[in-house]
């Protein structure tokens, strides 16, 4: 079906005067619809070899900004199908959904300690918004952020060797210098078995560029809530602080220019801790150092884990392209873990 057709079978208010690409997104194809009515639309085709659990992935986004409107709070609007009245139409094959494009809204890429402040406050406040949600959400990617998962994932390629890559005398010295963390990056599972961690309603994917801003430069809301799911906290602060606290690309192969950036994460644990302290718990904070360094980690594995098994999963641009993305992530965690002293001083002091 053409996007008119598929646009006309939601609830929507007005004629259709246009329909263009927007934004430059990677998952989801997004179009732009212009209206004579009161408002301009979002139209999206989601992904669902990603996100195979559509029904799931809508629910967790209607009951959480069904919950933030509640509160007052600005958020996204998704439009109800006319036939069905659920916020997506599929024909068995394609998934689509239309939300309320925000007018004079704006989001920003640069990565500096002023915006990494405000990413801080807004990913803050948004988990703080749903800390007492009362439906059940779910995990639209199963074990999304899961160390110990990712560790026998790390272990499974190792054993099956299926590229051949483990005679490789890197390959052997990166394993040997991986594996004596495992245990420890491994803690927030260990936590949350024990009934000492919670899980809280997160965002998944912490980026500057995931927040609106009206003219004023002011946060308007979250925005790309597709991986929002139950996990730990860690995941927004980690995440975030893994691409953001790297003075390099993820994937530069001048690992010697890698370095964690104290000034980001001052910038970033300080807006978040305004926001997000009303609902945190003492061991949640005190281990957000450990979640700065978690992150790196736990992405060096999954690039290692992919080179091992012959590049089945990320896209590479060379043969080598995912052992460097690992060297690149070993040298942020190392560089993470010798920071941790500063963290924990700068999140005590604040």
């Amino acid at each position: 079906m053409e996007p008119l057709e598929i646009v006309k079978l939601f609830a929507i208010k007005g004629n259709v005067k246009e329909i263009k690409p927007l934004g430059n997104g990677l998952i989801n194809d997004t179009l732009l619809v212009k209206t004579d009515g009161p408002d301009d639309y979002v139209l999206q085709r989601i992904n669902n070899a990603i996100f195979q659990d559509v029904e799931l992935l809508q629910h967790n986004i209607d009951c959480a900004t069904a919950h933030i409107r509640k509160k007052g709070q600005m958020t996204l609007t998704f439009i109800p199908c006319k036939e069905t009245g659920k916020t997506y139409w599929t024909d068995g094959t394609e998934y689509w959904r239309v939300s309320i494009f925000i007018k004079n809204a704006f989001t920003f890429e640069t990565v500096n300690p002023e915006y990494s402040y405000y990413a801080g406050k807004a990913f803050g406040a948004f988990e703080a918004m749903l800390a007492d949600i009362p439906d059940t959400l779910g995990e639209t990617i199963p074990d999304f952020h899961n160390m110990e998962l990712r560790a026998r994932q790390l272990h499974e390629a190792v054993k099956a060797d299926k590229a051949g890559r483990m005679a490789e005398p890197e390959v052997k010295a990166i394993l040997e210098d991986l594996l004596p963390y495992e245990e420890e990056m491994c803690k927030a599972e260990r936590l949350y078995r024990e009934g000492k961690l919670p899980k809280r309603i997160c965002h998944c994917d912490t980026k500057v560029n995931n927040m609106l801003f009206n003219d004023k430069g002011e946060i308007l809301c979250v925005i790309d809530l597709d991986t929002l799911m139950p996990s730990f906290v860690f995941s927004d602060f980690g995440d975030f602080l893994r691409t953001a606290a790297n003075t390099v690309a993820e994937d530069s192969p001048e690992v010697d220019k890698v370095d964690f950036r104290m000034d980001i994460f001052e910038a970033f644990a300080k807006g978040y801790l305004e926001s997000a302290n009303v609902f945190l718990t003492p061991i949640e904070k005190e281990n957000l150092p450990y979640a700065a360094c978690l992150f790196p980690y736990m992405q060096a594995v999954r690039f290692f884990a992919d080179y091992i098994n012959g590049d089945t999963y990320y896209k590479i641009k060379y043969p080598e392209h995912n052992l460097v993305r690992t060297r690149n992530q070993v040298a942020l965690f190392h560089a993470a873990m010798a920071k941790v002293p500063q963290m924990k001083a700068f999140i005590e002091k604040i």
